[in-house]
């Protein structure tokens, strides 16, 4: 049976979202699975890890003389606030480069203050807003490290392309992987959600260099990654270098966790309907059903566990709960 979120408008239910998800551990064995493991789904920006890994296995990274923060807004889809801006701003001075040279196009911040504020005083979007910019950035960096040219770097048949691809066959053994256009128009992969799990758990492992200095650049960073109440970047602070999570379009995600023991996991979930606003809430109670996290690191994201809604008088009128079938 699938994670079902159910919505309520006072004790009856109204709406319910249907949650698949997998868990792999260190073994290479699922030992969890709630609805159908091979469900196939767009990974959209929970690839960002292993997109930016690439970056780093190329060299591009440290001829870039990028730091662990401007490493871990490569991994972000962030909130658009100052220091994301900023951030990617400094990296794209370090390649001598502009905001014109990224392809991501633009969009206001998702920081609700921080876009009212530009609003209010008349500014307009600018491509290091985009919540991809760190990302885009670091292909960049790709593209001027492999001296083939930056222009269309978001192409699928372009060389920093093909450099993340070769990775991802890589890491998941697959070839000819479904491709179709990300928000931000670079190319996104679909995958099972067991695939997108095993990923995950290669993540927390640290298999390679590469992802072993990913994770460590999202743990130490974890503001960067996501921003001001996101749950990717609480989720990373809560667990103190144990584990981070990478949200994606379409309400996917990856958890990758370092167990006490040594060992690793991986997860993936996907909310059917594509919907955020339970995302969260299941993504808590599956980790919680699997025991997967301390009572402090349980204590610390509380508030994540159910969700108070709230009509325009700021009236209590339900709730979102998650709830795991057995």
């Amino acid at each position: 049976m699938p994670i079902l979120c159910r919505v309520t408008r006072g004790d009856l239910t109204e709406s319910i979202h249907v949650v698949f998800a997998v868990a792999v551990d260190e073994t290479r064995h699922v030992f969890y699975t709630t609805g159908d493991p091979f469900y196939l789904t767009c990974i959209r920006s929970s690839l960002k890890p292993f997109q930016a890994a690439a970056a780093v296995k190329a060299g591009a990274v440290d001829a870039a003389k990028f730091s662990d923060q401007e490493l871990a807004l490569m991994c972000a889809s962030h909130m658009g606030e100052d220091i994301h801006v900023k951030t990617a701003r400094s990296m794209l001075d370090k390649l001598g480069l502009s905001g014109a040279d990224l392809e991501c196009g633009s969009h206001f911040p998702l920081d609700k203050i921080t876009q009212r504020k530009m609003i209010k005083d008349g500014k307009n979007a600018e491509p290091f807003h985009n919540n991809c910019s760190g990302k885009h950035v670091g292909m960049l960096a790709l593209a001027k490290h492999l001296g083939q040219g930056i222009k269309g770097y978001i192409q699928k048949e372009h060389p920093v392309q093909k450099e993340i691809f070769n990775l991802v066959n890589e890491l998941t053994g697959a070839e000819n992987i479904p491709t179709e256009t990300d928000g931000c128009s670079a190319p996104t992969p679909f995958m099972s959600l067991e695939t997108i799990a095993r990923l995950f758990q290669k993540l927390a492992a640290g298999e390679t260099p590469e992802l072993s200095r990913v994770f460590d650049a999202m743990c130490s960073h974890p503001h960067l990654v996501g921003g001001t109440n996101h749950f990717d970047s609480l989720f990373i602070e809560a667990l103190a270098g144990r584990g981070i999570t990478k949200v994606g379009g379409e309400s996917v995600r990856g958890v990758a966790l370092k167990k006490p023991n040594g060992g690793s996991i991986g997860i993936a979930l996907k909310i059917l309907d594509g919907n955020f606003r339970a995302l969260p809430l299941a993504t808590m109670k599956l980790l919680e059903h699997l025991e997967l996290l301390t009572d402090a690191e349980l204590q610390k994201l509380y508030k994540f566990r159910t969700k108070i809604l709230k009509n325009h008088n700021q009236l209590k009128i339900g709730r979102i709960e998650a709830i795991v079938e057995t």
